[in-house]
């Protein structure tokens, strides 16, 4: 084997200096997620955001040895942004779809939850199908698995888009609509809540996987198939050392896994 000359050597270790580190060998991520839905992202009195997902990203990261920094994004840029390389992964109750496995990468689910409507107490929501819910007002988060729900399969109801869910839940509690769609999970937390008192969930859970998905994931770019398997070991891991279990009883009393 011929020896390169000892300055050749040099510039070939400074040039790989200069190259980015890929997403898998980074010591650093940047993990999104949005700050609007609890109990799963929210923004608390001193700014930070908190939650169900954010404690799970932190959990991934101290499993992979890894420092994260949580990043807060409005979701319908959510994806976007993960593209353009804002951002390294998302873990914001993201809805594993064929759809979005088009565009980015998925790890395996970190929790499942079926789509329900929520609707004013005494308000009779036995049926809530498409012929039951004709010339109806239905609010909905935009840009979301559910609105495209509602679009394609509630056509005939009047569906009213919200920036967030929170805005479709203050228009609920105040009889500006009849119904609002969302995950179950979610919805149970609002319920606890002072002004979720005025609600409850209809009987029928919807689970049509080619808008509900197989479960929620973690989304990265496709290519970052080393992260993805990071992500995949580490959430093996805080199954197995129990961690998961004490972040799921920290806000639910069933298992969400």
């Amino acid at each position: 084997m011929v020896k390169a000359p000892l300055t050749r050597l040099l510039a070939l270790v400074c040039l790989a200096c200069l190259l980015p580190l890929t997403a898998s060998a980074q010591t650093k991520l940047r993990i999104a997620t949005e700050g609007t839905n609890p109990p799963f992202s929210i923004i608390d009195a001193s700014g930070e955001v908190t939650g169900f997902d954010v404690d799970i990203a932190k959990a991934l990261c101290a499993k992979m040895q890894t420092e994260c920094e949580i990043v807060e994004q409005d979701w319908d840029g959510i994806v976007p942004s993960l593209l353009a390389k804002k951002y390294d992964a998302i873990v914001a109750s993201l809805n594993i779809t064929e759809d979005r496995k088009n565009v980015v990468a998925f790890t395996k689910p970190y929790y499942r939850s079926p789509s329900v409507f929520v609707v004013r107490k005494g308000f009779d929501a036995k049926d809530v199908s498409p012929k039951a819910l004709t010339g109806k007002p239905v609010g909905v988060q935009t840009a979301t698995n559910h609105s495209a729900f509602l679009e394609d399969k509630y056509h005939r109801s009047i569906v009213r888009l919200y920036n967030t869910v929170a805005d479709a839940y203050r228009d609920l509690s105040a009889g500006r609509v009849d119904y609002v769609l969302y995950d179950k999970l979610a919805v149970y937390d609002w319920l606890k809540s002072p002004e979720g008192q005025c609600c409850e969930i209809a009987p029928t859970e919807l689970a049509d996987e080619a808008y509900f998905g197989s479960g929620v994931g973690i989304a990265l770019r496709k290519g970052d198939d080393a992260l993805v398997k990071r992500f995949n070991d580490a959430l093996d891991g805080i199954v197995k050392d129990g961690t998961y279990a004490k972040i799921n009883a920290k806000y639910f009393p069933f298992p969400v896994f």
